[in-house]
């Protein structure tokens, strides 16, 4: 009975330490910052629309992969028509060439570590090291 007031203030203690990573985010606006990556391309428009390959990206690549690994396949048909390649650094990299700018920065954001490196050569990586 006698000690309402310590219980409260401990109470609103504990919610405001327990709460201090949420409002740090809050304050410092990490919430609201969603990437923006930084394009740089050779082609004007991607094999697929920018809301598909936002979205697939990934299905699209491990679909390639078990094509070309699997069944030789090594021609991919776009929705538009068009043919390409099947092939990470020769098609995707060719016109996203910034991968630090670019697929780093979505990755990173949504705290995901695709293996695509630990096969493919990381062109950009090796341009740096080369210097």
């Amino acid at each position: 009975m006698y000690d309402k007031g310590k219980i409260g203030a401990g109470i609103i203690i504990f919610l405001c330490l327990i709460t201090i990573p949420i409002w740090y985010n809050v304050l410092a606006g990490s919430w609201s910052r969603i990437p923006d990556p930084k394009i740089v391309t050779i082609e004007k428009e991607c094999i697929e629309s920018t809301e598909y390959m936002k979205s697939e990206h990934m299905a699209l690549i491990y679909s390639w992969r078990d094509r070309v690994v699997r069944d030789g396949e090594r021609i991919y048909r776009a929705s538009n028509g068009k043919t390409y390649d099947m092939s990470l650094t020769g098609t995707c990299l060719k016109c996203h060439s910034n991968k630090s700018e670019f697929c780093d920065v979505c990755h990173n954001y949504a705290g995901v570590t695709p293996y695509c490196w630990d096969c493919h050569i990381d062109t950009e990586k090796l341009r740096k090291e080369s210097r």
